[in-house]
């Protein structure tokens, strides 16, 4: 079994719908699909539930009314009969009508959780239905019967896979089978969602429970490519990642993918494939554990980053002195991107700055602080394993005009990560593509 992923922009509109029916199934195999919300809904139910934050339900009712008449001009585009119409129409008064549920009370956190869920509950209900009014053999599954949080906050894969497993023997013989992305419970059985990666979290956790035989990640572009191409002009998609590049491009700025989502798959050695749903045919990139040697994949990008660098003589030959600094970002629950060390100083790059103020006040307590913000980290993937000779030369004859405040090498075999001013990053990006991609 496939499992197949779309995200909001996929099931956008009926018209988009009716293509994402096409597209699972074409095969005429039994395929799990996994949806998002209609594109727009997400940000239109946070919008409720802020207005119901601030005691404002005249505010909320507005929106969901505007959000309930655009829902039902879908339906008539969307369906043929009328009894189809009916059946959707009914569920999504249903659904609003929860939804207004929410203004007569008093409003928490939990509640807002509820509330967002809708999206994925409403896209998924009306994709199922168009399916059956087409004749296909489809079923609606919860995500809420099987998804689940443990009390970190993590995914817990032994009891996905668990009550999947029933969920699936519930429902032999079918050849579509669609649940909500994003939603899951918590540890306490509340309504949550899975934060990092969503949607994309969500098939990667199917697709290593059932185990799948390949998860398909379809967006409206044709994979991963070796460039921004936002940036930089005639990028191609990468045929071919391991997870282990796959995660760096999608940690440094590739927005196609997030870089824990893929972390199942990879434990499972189940293949992810990304596809476009605006070009189907075309190849997309595949990620899996194989190793292509001695070649150098994509060059990513991410913006906003922070640089910190802490100058003391209390650092020569003293223990313990890094542990310190470390303890502060971790007080504030601040990750670090990038670290280089001297004698007697550190750097450090964040892309996190909401505790700034408060990080560089403790830093100053072991040395002297300078700060520069607007920076851009450049991450170059590949094989890049320190035994490849020239692949370092190669990457750096590259950046020879552009000014660096920051290199990272070493930590691992798969890249080579710059610091620079965001103002360089086209000249970065266009000078890599030239030098990498272009002459070889």
């Amino acid at each position: 079994m496939i499992v197949m992923k779309f995200g909001g922009t996929s099931v956008g509109s009926p018209e988009r719908m009716k293509h994402v029916a096409e597209l699972i199934t074409e095969s005429g195999n039994p395929t799990f699909v996994v949806l998002s919300a209609m594109s727009g809904t997400t940000n239109t139910l946070i919008e409720i539930a802020d207005y119901l934050y601030k005691k404002n339900p005249e505010g909320a009712n507005e929106v969901i009314n505007m959000l309930e008449k655009k829902y039902m001009t879908h339906v008539d585009e969307l369906y043929d009969t009328d009894e189809y119409k009916e059946k959707t129409r009914d569920f999504l008064h249903q659904e609003f009508d929860y939804i207004r549920s929410f203004t007569k009370d008093i409003f928490t956190s939990f509640e807002e959780k509820s509330i967002v869920a809708q999206g994925e509950i409403m896209s998924t209900n009306m994709v199922v239905n168009y399916l059956q009014e087409k004749g296909v053999k489809a079923v609606l599954l919860s995500a809420l019967d099987f998804m689940r949080t443990d009390k970190n906050g993590e995914p817990d894969p032994q009891y996905i896979k668990e009550k999947l497993a029933q969920v699936m023997n519930q429902n032999e013989g079918f050849q579509i089978y669609i649940t909500q992305g994003f939603i899951c419970r918590n540890a306490y059985g509340e309504v949550d969602n899975l934060l990092r990666g969503g949607s994309d979290y969500t098939a990667s956790l199917i697709g290593a429970a059932l185990p799948a035989e390949e998860i398909q990640i379809w967006t409206d572009i044709d994979g991963m490519h070796n460039n921004d191409p936002r940036v930089v002009e005639k990028t191609e998609a990468v045929s071919q990642l391991n997870f282990e590049e796959a995660a760096e491009l999608a940690y440094f700025g590739a927005k196609i993918l997030h870089p824990t989502c893929v972390q199942p798959a990879k434990y499972a050695g189940i293949p992810v494939r990304l596809k476009n749903t605006l070009d189907p045919k075309a190849a997309g990139t595949i990620i899996d554990n194989v190793i292509m040697r001695g070649k150098i994949k994509a060059v990513a990008a991410k913006d906003n980053i922070t640089a910190i660098k802490i100058k003391s003589s209390r650092m020569l030959l003293a223990t313990g002195f890094l542990r310190k600094v470390f303890e502060i970002f971790e007080s504030y629950q601040t990750p670090i991107d990038m670290i280089a060390t001297s004698e007697v100083g550190v750097s450090m790059s964040i892309d996190n700055s909401t505790h700034l103020t408060e990080i560089v006040n403790e830093l100053k307590k072991y040395g002297t602080v300078t700060v520069d913000s607007d920076m851009t980290i450049v991450c170059v993937v590949g094989d890049l394993d320190w035994s490849n000779l020239g692949f370092e030369t190669l990457v750096l004859e590259a950046m020879q005009n552009i000014p660096v405040r920051m290199i990272s090498y070493g930590g691992s075999n798969y890249n080579i990560s710059f610091l620079i001013k965001g103002s360089d990053k086209k000249r970065a990006l266009q000078c890599l593509s030239e030098k990498l991609f272009s002459e070889r």
